[in-house]
């Protein structure tokens, strides 16, 4: 069986979008939308916790996400064909959209599995990396994202 899910390996400046370490491919399920790049960093950030089930490979949230390839399939390399959906945060915007809308334009409280939360900027830099202020790549290389921000 083809391993869906895989740390890309090595670096060639030539390519377009070449793996290197540390770099996580983005797969589908994935959102589509706005390509424009952010001007600053947003207050809160869309952060996925243990509860995401991926939705069987149907996740609600990616379809309201107005951000191109902000949120994306992690397959579960334990456990093919299970996975979950996880949020490149150099590129998310924090709208809360993930959040807040349910099929049907019904209003929810948060994703069904309630495995979205929206959390502080500065509370998620404290523990993890500094973000850039505008995405550290351009929209055409959005397949990929760095370790350091999922």
């Amino acid at each position: 069986m083809i391993n869906l899910c895989h740390t890309l390996n090595a670096l060639n400046v030539g390519d377009a979008m070449a793996p290197a370490e540390g770099i996580v491919e983005k797969l589908e399920p994935m959102s589509h939308g706005r390509t424009d790049l952010r001007k600053r960093k947003p207050k809160q950030l869309a952060i996925i916790n243990v509860n995401c089930t991926g939705c069987s490979g149907s996740p609600v949230c990616v379809g309201y996400c107005p951000v191109e390839a902000c949120m994306f399939w992690v397959p579960d390399e334990e456990c093919p064909p299970f996975g979950r959906i996880e949020v490149d945060k150099a590129i998310c915007i924090g709208c809360a959209k993930c959040t807040s809308k349910g099929p049907d334009g019904t209003f929810l409280d948060g994703c069904p599995w309630d495995a979205i939360e929206m959390v502080d900027i500065e509370t998620w830099e404290a523990d993890h990396t500094q973000l850039p202020a505008t995405p550290d790549r351009p929209a055409n290389e959005w397949g990929w994202v760095p370790a350091g921000f999922v």
